[in-house]
């Protein structure tokens, strides 16, 4: 497990955007279980490409008109069990992170796996991310 300390501001770039943490796996169900519209589950992660591509491609993706209803988090090598519960989500997919997955009405329909993720750029990542939004969201009014 990661120093909180150096773990605290990676949380944040997320959480100051309205994207809530999941530090357990019961809120992992609590807000998975039995959901009802979309919900993006962005697995975070200390590594460079979540730094530099994957959690500013969220920031870019939820600006966008069409997006999920909840956004969610979960933190890989820290918050264990909760990014277990979460992955558990993921039918089909092996771990990666990080990882990026949009489920509706509970079920997985969108996946970006850490190999999509590496190596591209944050506006190529978010075009993915709205592309899904649009197809699988309804419009809402972004933040």
């Amino acid at each position: 497990m990661y120093d909180e300390r150096f773990v605290t501001p990676m949380r944040q770039e997320l959480t100051q955007l309205g994207v809530e943490e999941m530090r357990t796996a019961q809120e992992v169900d609590a807000k998975l279980k039995d959901a009802h519209g979309t919900t993006l589950v962005v697995v975070n992660s200390v590594c460079g490409c979540a730094a530099r591509n994957a959690r500013p491609a969220v920031a870019k993706a939820i600006q966008h008109e069409t997006r999920p209803h909840k956004l969610t988090t979960v933190f890989a090598g820290q918050d264990v069990e909760a990014v277990q519960r979460a992955r558990g989500y993921f039918t089909g997919y092996a771990p990666s992170s990080p990882q990026i997955a949009l489920l509706k009405d509970g079920q997985l329909v969108y996946m970006l796996e850490r190999h999509q993720i590496e190596g591209r750029t944050a506006d190529d990542i978010a075009k993915d991310l709205t592309r899904a939004f649009d197809k699988y969201c309804e419009e809402t009014t972004a933040a």
